[in-house]
């Protein structure tokens, strides 16, 4: 082979290295199809997971008023200092608000409401009653 041959070669394998415009606008298309299924499922998940978060700290609000009130006979209407104790816990830090209401002495009876907030105001609201009753029922 002489030279001119060899350099030739080189100049197509050069040329031949790169992408077409044809082939990244495909490979951009699959990313944007797949993107556009994960986001929505990936959002999904997180709201849920912030929701499970939610619920767990509601029941442990609800076992710590059935503490006090064999400890004082009542309900309390505070979850803080002064009442339960509690501080909400940084897994649903600016996702919920919780409140203690409803808080009646007969008969006995309290409701915890979880309020959404930022991010997790599409999920709606979650309520625990002292009875156990849980709403909305399908987000439980």
């Amino acid at each position: 082979m002489n030279v001119r041959q060899t350099s030739k070669r080189s100049v197509l394998a050069f040329k031949r290295s790169g992408f077409s415009l044809v082939e990244l606008m495909v490979a951009l298309t699959i990313i944007g199809i797949l993107l556009a299924v994960a986001v929505p499922n990936y959002q999904q998940y997180v709201v849920k997971a912030n929701r499970r978060a939610a619920q767990q700290y509601m029941l442990t609000i609800a076992n710590k008023e059935a503490q006090y009130l064999l400890d004082n006979r009542s309900y309390t209407s505070t979850i803080g200092a002064g009442g339960l104790g509690l501080t909400d816990p940084p897994e649903t830090s600016g996702k919920y608000i919780f409140a203690l209401s409803g808080v009646t002495t007969s008969p006995l009876s309290y409701t915890i409401t979880a309020t959404a907030s930022g991010g997790q105001v599409s999920d709606g609201n979650l309520a625990l009653g002292s009875t156990g009753a849980k709403t909305p029922s399908n987000k439980w």
